[in-house]
């Protein structure tokens, strides 16, 4: 296939390295951002009661008025019934009361609070209710997690996964991988290992803490898929391998890995999309490295490279390889875009890779770039390759393969690689229908 370079989701800024397979370096924490605090409207000032305390000064002053003239000696009561003396004007009264009235408005705060609380207390002899005071819960029994949620998968699965640290090439990092063998052979991402080539250090480190050493079994950088074996270890719980062939956008799946050197993290998400065609190998990487991957919005950081995309058995249906960043290329955490290798062509590959320590992968025997309005066009063909056998010819379109769309050459090669060699495809070619059996080709891993 020819380089071609179009817009791609990579988690790294690294051509070789989406997940970031070096320990991520501290950066200088500066001050959280305080949240903005809106101005509360304030509450209109509580009106005063002005003709009452215009009233009491007033009362006040006759009342002074009153005591400074001089006050009259008794008289003695008449003999016939004494008449009413002339009260207090009804002013004073009422000036009297606003002004007892002003004080009890004064010592609501404290004199009527108190009031109110010794008269709740007399009439009462419970205590105040507390939640510290209950008692706790009774222990929830093992094993009683409801049927597919995500406790009962990370149970499930946890055991199975493994952190891997590397070293090698002047590098360190970590990435994750899958038991799948109780002897010790370890499903991962060929760049979670790729450091460790020519005399480089592997250390796995199981969920129980215990760790062993690791040797490459064998890798295929195109596909992104490699074999790691830890030596001497035997009992280990090999994980359970699904099928991604029958997996419906909408889907729950589970990730779990070592994302940033947290072993054993466990997220949830759904299937967020099918056959997406990314480069694992990041933005500048060529079609080599274009996989068909499964898109999820469970989330998946550096470190979490190699670890499951599991479903809601616990059944492995993909390998977390990528992430979409945005921004300057700088490398970023989870945006909700997440990439896996489907598990039917990590199972393949894995395959091979332990019986003859090379991986093959399909090929249709043409180079291409992207149609001027959608789909692949050919530019060259591979003398005697599949393509030419079946009559295709440069220049030609190639808009469909099978039920699927091609949107341009990556779309082509994406859907090509999901192919094991041999498979028979259906290619819409130009408007005319062509059957083709796929090649094969060995991919050769360099040191």
């Amino acid at each position: 296939m020819t380089e071609q370079n179009p817009p791609s989701a990579h988690d790294d800024p690294t051509p070789t390295d989406p997940f970031g397979l070096r320990v991520p370096q501290p950066v200088q924490e500066s001050a959280p951002p305080q949240p903005s605090v809106q101005p509360q409207p304030s509450l209109p000032p509580r009106p005063q009661p002005q003709q009452a305390m215009g009233q009491q000064a007033e009362g006040q002053q006759q009342a002074e008025g009153q005591q400074a003239q001089p006050s009259l000696p008794p008289q003695p009561p008449p003999a016939q019934a004494q008449q009413p003396q002339p009260s207090a004007p009804r002013r004073h009264r009422l000036v009297g009361a606003a002004a007892a009235l002003a004080l009890a408005a004064a010592a609501v705060g404290g004199g009527v609070g108190g009031v109110v609380g010794y008269g709740l207390a007399d009439r009462t002899t419970s205590v105040s209710a507390s939640s510290l005071d209950a008692a706790k819960p009774a222990a929830r029994q093992a094993g009683t997690a409801p049927a597919g949620s995500a406790e009962e998968v990370a149970a499930k699965v946890l055991p199975s996964v493994v952190q891997l640290q590397v070293r090698g090439r002047g590098q360190a990092g970590e990435g994750s991988g899958l038991i799948i063998s109780d002897d010790g052979l370890i499903l991962t991402n060929n760049h979670v290992i790729a450091a460790a080539t020519g005399g480089g250090e592997i250390t796995v480190v199981f969920a129980d803490g215990t760790q062993a050493s690791g040797s490459i079994v064998g890798r295929d950088p195109s596909s992104d898929i490699a074999v790691v074996r830890a030596q001497d270890v035997s009992g280990l719980t090999p994980i359970e391998l699904g099928r991604s062939d029958d997996l419906a956008v909408g889907q729950q799946v589970i990730a779990i890995g070592s994302p940033l050197g947290l072993q054993g993290t466990v997220t949830t998400g759904i299937v967020s999309a099918l056959n997406r065609p990314v480069r694992s190998g990041g933005q500048g990487s060529d079609q080599t490295t274009v996989m068909d991957a499964i898109q999820t919005d469970a989330a998946i950081n550096p470190g979490n490279s190699g670890g499951p995309l599991v479903d809601a058995q616990g059944s492995v249906i993909g390998i977390n390889t990528a992430i979409a960043t945005v921004g300057g290329g700088n490398q970023s955490g989870s945006i909700g875009l997440g990439f896996a290798i489907p598990v039917d062509q990590a199972r393949r590959i894995a395959d091979e890779l332990v019986k003859n320590g090379k991986a093959t992968q399909a090929v249709l025997g043409v180079g291409i770039i992207d149609g001027t309005d959608g789909g692949a066009e050919v530019t060259r063909l591979e003398s005697g390759g599949p393509a030419e056998q079946a009559g295709i010819e440069a220049g030609d379109l190639i808009t469909k393969i099978d039920d699927r769309i091609v949107e341009d050459g990556d779309e082509l090669v994406a859907a090509v690689r999901s192919h094991a060699p041999g498979d028979k495809v259906t290619l819409t070619v130009s408007g005319r229908t062509v059957e083709v059996m796929l090649g094969s080709r060995t991919v050769e891993a360099t040191n």
